[in-house]
């Protein structure tokens, strides 16, 4: 499938092209560089949610996540009790899977140890995987799914204690923060996050 043409007259990458939220996601903040650690860690977590879900479900519900995992903060979230990750289990307006949410605790007490660690932080070692070129895809399937930075990613998280980061969630998110340009050559976003 090709680049689809909205109402609007612009062209859009297939998966935004029907629905509001995901246009509009896709319009002003999927690809585009995010700066800040706890930008980057909400991005990491969400995709931890995620997985086996779509991301339409994920979009819809991260104001929720932003208000019950207090502003994606990895101090205040890697300090979270037992108790109060009971209770987020119970939380109606986020995804409720015990595992993931325990990760995202997991993952902030990996962010604090990245910090002092020789890497430089979560953003440095997030950057340090930048593929030296980016795809160029023409056709929906031409998209990678995960490519030998996405796995190398994946692995230096995982050696620095972070769970739930795989080779495909850590590719999704580096599309969606401009690490790499999936948008198809012919998307109106297409070169936006400043690659070539």
């Amino acid at each position: 499938m090709t680049a689809v043409t909205g109402a609007d007259g612009l062209a859009r990458c297939p998966w935004a092209a029907a629905d509001g939220l995901l246009r509009d996601y896709h319009d002003t903040e999927w690809g585009l560089p995010v700066s800040g650690e706890a930008a980057l860690f909400e991005r990491i977590t969400l995709e931890t949610f995620q997985a086996g879900l779509s991301w339409r479900t994920v979009l819809a519900k991260r104001p929720a996540f932003r208000e019950a995992f207090e502003g994606f903060d990895p101090d205040a979230i890697a300090r979270l009790t037992d108790s109060r990750l009971e209770q987020l289990v119970s939380h109606p307006g986020i995804i409720r899977n015990r595992k993931k949410i325990e990760a995202a605790r997991t993952n902030a007490r990996a962010v604090i140890h990245l910090r002092l660690h020789e890497c430089g932080g979560l953003e440095q070692l997030v950057a340090a995987h930048r593929p030296d070129t980016t795809p160029t895809p023409r056709h929906h399937a031409d998209v990678p799914t995960r490519s030998p930075e996405s796995e190398a990613l994946a692995k230096a998280l995982r050696a620095h204690g972070f769970t739930f980061v795989g080779p495909t969630s850590m590719h999704a998110l580096m599309e969606a923060t401009g690490l790499v340009d999936t948008h198809l050559v012919t998307c109106h976003r297409r070169g936006t996050s400043g690659l070539h």
